[in-house]
């Protein structure tokens, strides 16, 4: 397993010190990872950017993990659908463009009174329609546990079911079950056959005495981003399950928390390659 760092993971200092795509790079250089998972969030100018940044990659020996779009199918009307599925699309083109075969994509979100049952069919619909490029491109659309609409891990083994592609998969985060209040390595048992990409996440509850705000869960339980091993993950059942399947992809840092993104990162570099050796 090789170990990754999202440059998602590093967003306060991105905000902080207006980091661009490649002194993320450098970065992700300095702490010795293996590679870098990168967001369509992040290009000012892709087709501007995208040959400098395949440079830097090329200069440090860092290979791209995985490239995430900002997708949501939950939309009401065909068209604006047919545009999610274009964010796809080109999310695959580049992925290829990068060296990379993964795809991290989302259902979507909940917005008034939809629910996953209403918008289920059109999430289907988007993932087929976006999987014809994904087949013939060879590569793998890997669907995160996100947000509160389609968290569960029943509800993305029952997507990856219904949209039946072999290029359609799991971005298995490990975090983001405890939005849903699921237990992550009851999930990981649920979907270790279909993962194809690894976010290393955890959570602790909120104190009461904290005025933070955190992330705000489906019954209304406020969490709070930590380095993974300090919360209520327990990644060493998940690392251990993934070499029982001998998984050999990646595993993504996804820090989520309030502490020094910098140093919180080399940390679960740290950690994480402590588990998996």
């Amino acid at each position: 397993m090789k170990v990754s760092v999202s440059m998602y993971s590093v967003l306060s200092t991105i905000q902080k010190e207006n980091w661009s795509i490649i002194d993320f790079i450098n970065y992700a250089n300095s702490i010795s990872l293996d590679g870098v998972e990168l967001l369509d969030m992040f290009w000012t100018d892709k087709a501007q950017e995208i040959g400098p940044v395949k440079a830097a990659l090329d200069e440090h020996g860092l290979c791209v993990s995985a490239y995430d779009v900002t997708n949501n199918f939950i939309k009401e009307t065909k068209a604006e659908r047919a545009q999610e599925v274009d964010v796809v699309k080109d999310g695959i083109l580049t992925a290829k463009a990068l060296g990379t075969n993964v795809v991290r994509v989302f259902c979507g979100d909940l917005s008034g009174d939809l629910t996953y049952e209403d918008g289920q069919a059109w999430i289907v619909e988007g993932l087929k329609a976006s999987a014809e490029l994904a087949e013939k491109e060879s590569v793998f659309l890997a669907i995160e546990n996100h947000g509160l609409l389609a968290g569960k891990s029943a509800q993305v083994q029952e997507i990856i079911k219904q949209v039946d592609s072999p290029y359609v998969k799991s971005t298995f985060d490990t975090g983001n079950f405890l939005l849903v209040h699921e237990k992550p390595e009851a999930a990981f048992d649920r979907l270790k056959h279909d993962i194809a990409h690894v976010h290393f996440k955890d959570f602790r509850k909120k104190r009461t005495d904290e005025t933070v705000t955190g992330f705000r869960s489906l019954q209304g339980d406020e969490l709070i981003g930590v380095i993974p091993g300090d919360g209520e993950v327990h990644l060493a059942y998940i690392v251990e399950g993934l070499k029982t399947i001998d998984y050999d992809g990646w595993l993504s840092i996804e820090y989520e928390g309030l502490e020094d993104a910098k140093r919180a990162n080399e940390e679960a570099v740290r950690r994480l390659r402590q588990l998996i050796q």
